[in-house]
């Protein structure tokens, strides 16, 4: 919204990290002076208000069986298996890609900093913040259409980003995004590889992530966390991610490898992330721990070591405080999900990295998305002028969707598909191969492994040969 992350330049603590809920505006400052479409307003400082809720709440999904569809697939590759849109969430896969966003003010910190170590804290902490969005976010985005576009500018978070659906089969996806200050460019691709394994799905990660920080001449690179919904058959769906990440500091040799654990027998390592910075020569720098659905801290190797020895020997854990909240949504568990009530154990002298953003009140009727995730699909008044004609806010059933008219939306599901088969069987006749129109192939520079890469121009907004979709 413009005021769901803390953009601060100062040192992140929990005094100065404000949610939306707790922000304290001057109501002489925020004077409203204009509005577009209804919903979003311009204040007096300039700064636009993006909408707060979706035009219809989310559709129930109470009378359907997820495994009707899936008991056939058991070991497939799910991308080709086409899903009622029931199971869908209004948002294409390129929309969600965009959530990376969400805690741009962790970039700033580590363009910010002048300590190399700090700065990979502040990208580790950015790496986690990346996926703490998908929490609860059980719902299926629409998969992208081939050519199918999403930019994104926002000038109060200081960014512009823009993706492209870059191959169907397999389906990948291919981002960039640049800060407007000229101080960081954030790029890569993403092809996840589905598959259903009986009672849970697992989308298994592929792609290179790529974060230049342009003023220190530093680039890092990782790849994200495998994701797993389960109880897909019965039972309330839970989302887990685990794997080991491993971020690479290219121009200084730092690595931070961070392991997300599984839930485990008894859900004991459930969310839980923990891991290191390491320098050039395998020294340990410091220890990461936390949740990624909820916080993230670090403290010094040898604080840490002292204190796993003490909690071994029985030592009483010390707790970091948290509110209500906090609390009830970690002592809500459904029944068939591992039930955890403790939150991160506080280990003295630890620093704050990152806390994750408070939802809006109506969160679980809007599909459980965040603030930020509110104001992707909003199409304000004159925007469909200067938009691409691929772009996702264009589509009509991810729309249809957001506005509560399911038939419609399922109906122009169908048709949007079937334009795509016929337009991929019109090329094969033809002997025409696919062009993407803002991305091309190539090596990423760093890791030397095959990447999509941004061929610029996008923002000219010449879009006179950009396919016909929708």
């Amino acid at each position: 919204t413009g005021f769901d992350s803390d953009n601060s330049s100062g040192d992140f603590s929990e005094a100065n990290h404000k949610s939306p809920e707790m922000l304290d505006l001057d109501p002489h400052q925020s004077n409203r002076n204009g509005k577009h479409n209804g919903e979003t307003e311009i204040q007096e400082n300039g700064i636009k208000r993006h909408r707060t809720s979706l035009p219809a709440p989310m559709f129930s999904r109470s009378d359907f069986s997820v495994w009707s569809i899936l008991k056939k697939c058991i070991g497939l590759e799910l991308s080709k298996i086409t899903m009622p849109i029931v199971f869908n969430e209004p948002l294409s896969f390129l929309q969600r890609i965009t959530e990376y966003m969400e805690h741009i003010y962790l970039i700033n910190k580590a363009c910010s900093h002048a300590d190399p170590l700090e700065r990979m804290q502040a990208v580790a902490a950015f790496a986690v913040s990346a996926v703490a969005s998908q929490w609860e976010r059980t719902g299926k985005p629409f998969n992208p259409l081939l050519g199918e576009t999403y930019e994104l500018t926002r000038e109060d978070l200081g960014f512009r980003f823009i993706s492209e659906q870059v191959s169907h089969h397999p389906p990948i996806s291919a981002f960039y995004s640049e800060g407007l200050n000229k101080d960081f460019i954030f790029h890569g691709s993403i092809y996840p590889k589905l598959k259903f394994w009986g009672k849970s799905i697992e989308a298994e990660p592929r792609g290179t992530i790529t974060l230049e920080l342009l003023k220190h001449n530093e680039a890092y690179t990782w790849t994200n966390p495998t994701c797993c919904v389960h109880n897909v058959i019965i039972g309330k769906l839970w989302l887990e991610q685990y794997g080991v990440v491993e971020i690479v500091n290219h121009s200084t040799g730092d690595k931070c490898v961070l392991n997300f654990k599984p839930c485990g027998l008894f859900g004991k390592e459930l969310h839980r992330v923990e891991g290191y910075i390491q320098d050039k020569h395998r020294k340990k720098l410091c220890v990461i721990y936390g949740k990624w659905t909820e916080c993230l801290w670090c403290t010094d190797p040898t604080t840490y070591e002292t204190y796993k020895k003490s909690e071994k020997r029985g030592g009483e854990p010390k707790k970091k405080s948290v509110s209500e909240e906090d609390i009830k949504s970690e002592n809500d568990e459904a029944d068939d999900m591992p039930e955890v009530q403790d939150t991160v154990q506080f280990i003295p002298g630890s620093k704050l990295l990152w806390r994750i953003n408070c939802r809006p009140p109506n969160s679980s009727q809007m599909y459980n998305f965040t603030s930020f995730a509110v104001s992707l699909n909003e199409l304000e008044k004159g925007m469909e002028a200067i938009l691409a004609p691929t772009d996702c806010r264009l589509r009509p059933d991810i729309r249809n969707m957001e506005n509560g008219n399911m038939d419609v939306a399922s109906k122009e599901k169908e048709r949007l598909e079937e334009k795509q088969r016929a337009a991929r069987k019109e090329r094969a006749k033809d002997e025409v191969e696919w062009h993407t129109r803002w991305f091309h192939q190539g090596t990423n520079p760093y890791t030397g492994t095959p990447d999509w890469l941004y061929s610029g121009g996008y923002f000219d907004r010449n879009f006179s040969d950009c396919p016909d979709i929708y």
